[in-house]
This record gives structure tokens, sequence and C-alpha cells, in this order.
């Protein structure tokens, strides 16, 4: 592992100063990145970021849920993230009565703050590098033996950590594509608290129009705050609980930002391929892209239909309606990028260049030799399963009435199937699902086959004569799980366990697990050879690049990245300045469109300049600002902070023109787009009128 890090850390800095491409590992930035840095404008050493000795800014940024990032601004928990990371549990909490999607909420005292059951924050705790004892300890294995190897190893490493501290817990995590492992300790907290958020029409601003685009009017955010015991460790809910006091909290800077400003953020980026191969962009862009576009989109339209005729399916699908429309809409914008940006044949210019350099030596042959064809034969390999298992996941998968008869079945006995039951059917239209359900098997008949489904192929072949529509009303009529009611009465009879394996919904969800299991093992052998190959890929990317920056994948593990406050040009004669203002969400408005609705409230303090100390130099409000940092999606939430370590904005999206941005960083166009925490503050302050929030941060002018 020594030379495997001198390999990566060898003439890092002196190379990175060319771009601001970089999702780097926080223990290694003295030694790789803080010079840098420091040249650019940060006036922090690496300790001050990142230590195992004392607190430093790591301590103030947190896993929201199971796919963001937030930040603790306050030495009472108060924790800032993205609106849409809050979505689903604001979307939870609210009814046709009390909606909090559509009105916003702003808890005026701590007996206010609403509990959000399933809601965690997480804080790293530990960083540790174990690649030589786990590479010892799986040398020579491969496949079912290395995974016994890899778990074993994995259970000793862990042990001592989660001994030491019954709060903490802990894994192994490979980076490099196994060619690293490191051993990370988590601290979660399970008792969270929704304190406030503006109304969707200032939160998701634009929705899908304006998603994934700049210029960008959105103030993208949203309140919880951590509640611990009375000793401040985490604690199930309690009415006892009280608010977390950190060890760290971030000051929060209404300075501003200008062009050129350095800037960093700290979060938790969810995955990238940036060492993936021409193969594997072709396959991410003519199957799984290509599939989950046209899938996703026809199931969105019935849903928005729906929600846009009934305000309580609006609030009930609008969490699951915007999760889909999020990738949907990056998968277009990939397939586009990897068209005009050429990704495909670049990629393939990477490999013609990697294979001449390892035919010069002959030890580099046997290391690296087979790696790309062996990355090319699994491809073609899992073409057909995968093909399939996209679009069970795309379409059967998601008739719910088949998703809620597998959980039934599968929980039976689970003490916490009761509340999985009550969560579903709150966020449930059967009338929706029966839409759904019809289009969902019409796609899969006419691009898979109903054949490969012998109970549904039966069902509507032989019984209904090919009639989807009929087959699906025959189901709902049929199904126990068609209500809660009659699921409850179903869970009641003596024989409940053998009567509901027999539903129809439970059936059909059966038929589909099974193939989508059979076709996952197809491809799990092919992913062997993918693995091996990429592994040995990757390591001859490293020795061949020795002395250039490198970095790993990202894998939801926290990483900084940095850069500059800076404008782009997308396209010839086009310039986009780097910040825009409130005067943008009033030139965006239009009433009879949902996505640009501004609330009156808010019209007012633009239309009065009732800004505040939160107003630019020239008296304008800011709303979000671009910086040139490299993130992917689970940076949503993390906080953007300036040279001194303070928030400046948050980070919620990456830009149209970089949407292959996973796969090949483009210095000149990739952007990050922040909302400006002038604009938050604004909105807490003046449009929410809750003050006590900004007294609890350290403000600083």
């Amino acid at each position: 592992m020594k030379k495997f890090l001198t390999i990566i850390l060898a003439g890092c800095v002196s190379l990175f100063a060319a771009a601001d491409e970089g999702m780097w590992l926080l223990p290694l930035l003295e030694k790789m990145n803080i010079k840098t840095m420091q040249q650019m404008g940060c006036r922090l050493s690496a300790d001050e970021i990142y230590s195992i000795n004392h607190t430093s800014l790591k301590d103030a940024v947190v896993i929201f849920g199971g796919g963001c990032t937030g930040e603790v601004v306050s030495n009472q928990g108060l924790l800032l993230t993205n609106h849409h990371c809050g979505y689903s549990s604001i979307q939870s909490l609210s009814s046709v009565e009390h909606n909090y999607l559509s009105d916003g909420y702003w808890a005026m005292t701590l007996g206010e703050e609403l509990p959000v059951e399933g809601l965690s924050v997480t804080f790293l705790d530990s960083f540790t590098d174990v690649t030589e004892r786990v590479e010892k300890a799986t040398k020579g294995l491969s496949g079912a033996d290395f995974e016994k190897a890899f778990a074993d190893i994995s259970a000793k490493l862990t042990a001592p950590l989660t001994a030491a501290d019954k709060y903490i817990s802990a894994s192994v995590v490979p980076f490099f594509g196994g060619n690293a492992y490191y051993l990370i300790g988590y601290k979660r907290f399970n008792d969270i608290r929704f304190v406030g958020a503006p109304p969707s029409s200032i939160g998701k601003f634009g929705a899908d129009t304006d998603n994934w685009m700049w210029p960008r009017h959105t103030c993208d955010f949203s309140v919880f705050r951590i509640y611990a015991d009375k000793d401040n460790n985490p604690a199930a809910y309690s009415a006892d609980n009280v608010p977390y006091q950190p060890c760290r909290a971030l000051n929060v800077s209404i300075k501003g930002v200008e062009e050129g400003d350095f800037s960093m953020i700290m979060g938790y980026p969810g995955s990238t391929n940036r060492f993936m191969t021409s193969f594997e962009v072709a396959e991410q862009r003519d199957l799984t892209n290509a599939v989950c576009i046209f899938c996703r989109g026809e199931r969105q339209k019935i849903l928005l239909e729906d929600m846009l005729a009934d305000p309580a399916v609006k609030i009930q699908y609008a969490s699951k309606y915007s999760g889909s429309t999020n990738g949907w809409k990056k998968w277009i914008g990939m397939n586009e990028a990897f068209g005009k940006l050429d990704v495909e044949r670049r990629r393939a210019a990477n490999e013609a260049e990697f294979i001449q350099w390892t035919g010069k030596r002959k030890c580099r042959t046997k290391k690296y030799g087979t790696a790309l064809d062996d990355i090319a034969q699994a491809v073609n390999e899992r073409a057909d399963a995968r093909r399939t298992m996209l679009y069970l996941r795309e379409t059967l998968a998601n008739i719910e009435i088949g998703q809620i008869g597998g959980a039934v079945s599968s929980m039976a006995g689970d003490p916490s199937l009761e509340k999985r039951i009550d969560r579903f059917y709150k966020n449930y239209s059967p009338a929706t699902d029966k839409k759904v359900a019809v289009r969902m098997i019409e796609i899969y008949r006419d691009s898979v086959g109903l054949a490969t489904l012998p109970v549904l192929y039966m069902a509507v072949v032989e019984k209904f004569g090919g009639d989807i529509a009929a087959y699906v009303d025959d189901l709902f009529a049929k199904s126990v799980f068609a209500s809660r009611e009659t699921l409850a009465q179903a869970m009641s009879r003596p024989d409940a366990s053998a009567f509901l394996a027999e539903d129809p919904a439970a059936q059909l969800n059966n038929a589909v697990m099974d193939l989508y299991r059979d076709r996952a093992a197809a491809a799990g052998k092919a992913g062997e050879k993918l693995n091996a190959g990429r592994k040995a890929y990757i390591a001859g990317q490293i020795e061949k690049n020795k002395g250039a920056a490198m970095y790993p994948d990202a894998n939801f593990t926290m990483r900084l990245t940095y850069g500059q406050v800076k404008s782009y040009s997308p396209r010839d004669g086009v310039m986009y300045d780097y910040y825009t203002t409130l005067k943008g969400v009033m030139e965006k408005e239009d009433p009879d469109n949902w996505e640009f609705v501004v609330p009156g409230r808010l019209k007012e303090i633009y239309t009065a300049r009732d800004f505040g100390r939160y107003a630019r130099s020239d008296g304008s409000l800011p709303a979000c600002f671009i910086m040139t940092g490299d993130i992917t999606g689970g940076n949503s939430g993390s906080p953007v902070m300036d040279g001194d370590g303070n928030l400046i904005g948050l980070a919620f999206d990456g830009n149209w023109e970089s949407m292959s941005g996973d796969i090949l960083f483009e210095p000149d166009l990739q952007r990050c787009i922040c909302v400006d925490i002038r604009y938050v503050l604004l909105i807490i302050d003046k449009f929410g009128r809750c003050g006590r929030l900004i007294d609890e941060m350290n403000i600083i002018y």
C-alpha cells in the first residue's frame, strides 16, 4: 500500500492547480491539496479542515437521511440541507389540512418542531487506511472465497471501534476499484425534527423545467434539528430528548461572493465513474439511460395528471414524482452531453493510449493486458440480463399494489410491518396505480414480452385474451392489497399467511422478483469478470499516470472539492454570469404555471426592497451562484464555504451542459449551482418571520 499511495501522491499538487476537478479524501489533504488550496485563497490549514485529534470543519458536516448532505449551523443542533433533500420528510408530515409542501412551515418554538419518523443524521467519526490488512487477508482469492475472506477481515477491523463506543457503527469500504480500503466509523442520530421550510413555490421554484439548469432562482433549503438524550448521545425519539450540542457548528457569512473567490464544498458525493470505459459509456447511453428515460417519462405523465387533478394525490405522490423526474432529466442531459462532448470517442482514445503503454513492457502486459478485453466481454455478456432487469425495475416493479403485496409477504412477523403498511397507504392512490399498471405492463409486453412472466402471461393472454386493462381491473378487484381496510380484514384471518401468499398482487410481485433475481444472477457472473477488469484497469491507470492528480470515484464517503466562483460560456455568443438575484424570480413568474408561481409575501418583500443586511452592495438580493467545484448526487445540501470555512451557500445542483460530468469532468463547462446563504436567511427572517433561528447562528459580516 505504501508504494500504491506513493504513486497516487507523487506530483499531485502542482498538476492540480490547472483545474478544479477532484473529490478528495480528507485524510490526504495535507499531502495532496492544501498548498494549492492556500494559493487559491484558502486561509485554513489541512488540520483545521480535517483532524483526528481535535474538532475540525468535518465535524459540522453530516449525512442527511440516506442520500444527501447537511451542515450544523448552531450550538443547539440546528441543521440546514436542501429543500429537495427534506422533501420526503416534509411530505410525510403533510396532509390536505396541513400542507407543508405548498404552504411551508416555521416552528416558532422548540415545542413546535415536528419529529420525523425514520429520518436520521450521521456524523463521520473516523477514517483509517486498512488496505494492507485487507489485501493480506484476501490475497489470491476471488468470487465467493474473496467475499467470505473480506467479510471476516471486515468483522475483525470493525469490532474494536464498535466495542469501544456503542453508538458507533463501522464498515470497510473499497476505493479505486478495490485497490485501496478504508475503515470508516459513523455515529447516527435518530431523533430529527422538522423546524422549517419555505413553500415549494420558493424551495422548488422552477421545478422540473429549471432542474439541472442555469441561470437558477431556487431557494433550495430546509431546516431540521438534531435531538439527543440528556447526556448528548444518540437516542430514539422521546419527549425528554433535548437539542444536540455539537462539537462544531459552521459560522454563517453574509459578506457575499465575487467572481474568482475561492470556495470549497465538503459532503457525501454518491457515485461517479471517472474510469468508465468506452464500452460502458455506450451501455450507459444506449441501454440504461434509454430504458429509464422512456419508462419513467411514461409513468410521470400519469402521475402528474392525477396530481394536478387532486390535491390529496398531489401530496401522496409529490416525493415519488420528484424522485423519478430528477434522475429522468439527468439521464436525458447525460445522453445529450455524451453526444456534444464526444465522450465515447474520447474514452476510446484513452484506452488506445493505455493499450500502447501496457505493450511496452512485459510486466505491464502481464498485470493489465487483459483488463479492457475483460470489461468489453463482460458488458456484452450481461447485456440481455441487464436489459430485462432494467425493464422490470422501471415498469412492473413500479406497480405499487405488487410492492405492498411483496412487502407483507416478506415481512411476516416483523414488528415494523404495521408501520410500513400505514406509510404505504397514506401515500397511495389505487386509481392512479391502476393507470400506471396498465401502461407499465404494456411497455414490458412490447419491449421484453410477457412470456418471461408465466403468471402474468397466463392471466393476460389466456384469461383476458391479451386485454391488459381487463387484467388490471380484475387484479385490483380481487386483491386484498387494493385498500388498507381489505388488507386488515385478510390479516386477521387465522390462515392469513397462506391466504395472502395466494393473492394475485403477491403472485405478481413474486413473479417479478423471481425473474429479477434470475437475471441478476446471470448478470452477476459477468460482473465478476467486469470487476476484475476494472480493478486491473484502474491500477494500470494509476501507474501510467504517475505524477498526475488522482482521486477515487465517489462512493458516498466524505470528500472535499474546491474551486472558484466563476461564470461560464455554454455556447458561442452566450455568457452566463456567476450569480442571479430575486429580480429573476419575478421575471420568471407565471401564475398559470405551477412551476413558476411566486408567493404574494415574497413579491411584497421584493417590491418594498426589504432585504436588510442580506442585500448585495448594489441593493439587489442574491439568489444563487455557481462555482467550479466537482460534485454529484449526494452532495445536495453540502455546505459551500469560503476560505475561512464560513458557510456562504448550499450546493444543490449541477448544470445542464456538463451532465456527463460523472464520467468526464469538463473544467470549462462544469459548475456547481448553489443557493446563496443570504437568500436562505432572508426567507427565514423576512418571509418566514422566524428570527429565533437567525439568532441561533453565528453570523459573520
